[in-house]
């Protein structure tokens, strides 16, 4: 079976938070911020790389994407947690997530997640018009999202064209339009999503196996390591591109170096067996937003 519950018990939602907004709280992922960092480091890295030589990114637009991406990662939580709420009541690491348990009823999750898509919209009419309907786009993948390891072997992809939508929106929202630095940006991003979801996915493997759950951890098995190698050299070949039709130099090519040798490492050391250290690696995927995003960001300040 998987390791206990993905919710702690006695953290700072269970201590500081009233008892009736707990299972909120949960159902948005506030008590595991990973995701939403994920979601949010293409959207940054994209305004970034859209800055001028010698710029900082735009902060109101970094702000912006900083709350769409709490929000539209709680949206999507809640969809999944609302489709997949049979499934995760079997499974040991989500059996006491709020709709699995009963701590929410299906027309509580409801109402949350109209709210939630009300405060999304709000932030996203602040952008111009086509990165308005860029992002509108989206949520065809949100809504898709939670079905696709019903039907593939490969929802991990899936997720990978839902969170670095952001790497188009980014772009769309300081630019207006979209260039070759943001789609090369994307498909990046859709090779690193692979990586580390497949990694975190194999905490789940024996699990899945047994409610007939697809995953690209169950896909392949006792040949995940070389394909991580392929999806991190994808990755990097693609962020590269990106980076070099941006007119980034030197430090921002530094960064992706970096990058390339945290994710030989987690691919080394991960014991793929171990729900624990699969965790761990996927958490500290966190690093390779925070050095891609220093990384352009001092380069433009440099450039």
């Amino acid at each position: 079976m998987s390791e206990a519950s993905d919710i702690q018990a006695g953290d700072w939602i269970d201590r500081q938070m009233p008892v009736w907004l707990r299972p909120y709280l949960r159902l948005a992922r506030l008590d595991r911020p990973i995701g939403t960092w994920l979601l949010l480091f293409p959207c940054w890295w994209s305004l970034a790389l859209a800055a001028p030589q010698g710029n900082l990114p735009d902060g109101q637009m970094l702000v912006l994407f900083a709350l769409g991406a709490v929000v539209m990662r709680a949206a999507g939580c809640t969809v999944n947690d609302i489709v997949d709420r049979d499934f995760d009541a079997k499974v040991a690491r989500t059996a006491n997530r709020p709709l699995a348990s009963g701590a929410l009823s299906l027309l509580q999750a409801l109402m949350f997640l109209a709210l939630l898509l009300l405060v999304g919209l709000l932030i996203l009419v602040q952008f111009p018009l086509f990165a308005i309907l860029l992002g509108a786009a989206s949520l065809i993948l949100v809504a898709a999202y939670p079905f696709m390891k019903r039907i593939t072997w490969w929802p991990q992809a899936f997720l990978g064209l839902t969170f670095n939508w952001g790497a188009l929106l980014g772009w769309a929202a300081d630019q207006g339009n979209l260039d070759q630095a943001p789609v090369w940006l994307y498909l990046g991003g859709i090779s690193w999503t692979l990586f580390y979801d497949t990694i975190y996915a194999h905490q789940d493997k024996i699990d899945d196996a047994l409610i007939g759950i697809k995953s690209t951890a169950l896909k392949l098995g006792t040949k995940t390591k070389p394909w991580l190698l392929v999806f991190a050299m994808v990755a990097i070949g693609c962020f590269a591109a990106s980076l070099l039709v941006a007119g980034s130099g030197f430090i921002a090519f530094i960064a992706l170096v970096a990058i390339l040798l945290h994710m030989l490492w987690q691919t080394y050391d991960v014991d793929l067996d171990d729900a624990k250290d699969c965790l761990a690696k996927f958490r500290s995927n966190r690093f390779i937003g925070w050095i891609m995003f220093a990384g352009i960001v001092l380069d433009r300040l440099m450039g």
